[in-house]
């Protein structure tokens, strides 16, 4: 697993947080080899991980994941396609998580691939302030997540 820590410079200060709206990863095809199921999955947490995330994490935000099962056959499997909004689609979107420290993280696995598996991602977010009282409650509730 590969994971690339995304500084962001919030002024911690002012009490400033990061809402984020809406999350789109495109992870690299896994490699269709006979008899063998690959994959490549992806993730991004608030707080640093040695494991790709799931939604059953605490500091989990998103992730992405695409299969080729093809063990027991002697072929490369099946071909797929997947597709995933580009952009968020609701006028007034609810946030899905705060980041209250000054980064985040990129997970990145893949399985049985003979090349490297890379993700890109892209983030909807918006910067804010709370009050002191808020904000010990986010920093704390994230650092002790991790």
């Amino acid at each position: 697993m590969f994971e690339e820590k995304v500084p962001l410079s919030l002024d911690i200060l002012n009490r400033e947080v990061l809402l984020v709206y809406a999350i789109d990863m495109n992870n690299s095809e896994p490699e269709a080899i006979a008899g063998t199921n690959t994959f490549t999955e992806s993730s991004l947490s608030t707080t640093s991980r040695t494991t790709i995330g799931h939604i059953s994490n605490t500091n989990f935000l998103g992730a992405s994941s695409k299969a080729i099962r093809a063990a027991g056959f002697v072929d490369g499997g099946v071909s797929f396609q997947d597709t995933s909004p580009e952009t968020p689609t609701a006028n007034a979107l609810d946030y899905i998580g705060i980041v209250s420290t000054n980064d985040f993280f990129v997970q990145v696995k893949g399985f049985q691939n003979i090349g490297v598996m890379q993700t890109n991602w892209r983030m909807w977010c918006a910067r804010a302030r709370v009050s002191a009282d808020i904000y010990a409650a986010l920093v704390q509730g994230e650092t002790l997540s991790a």
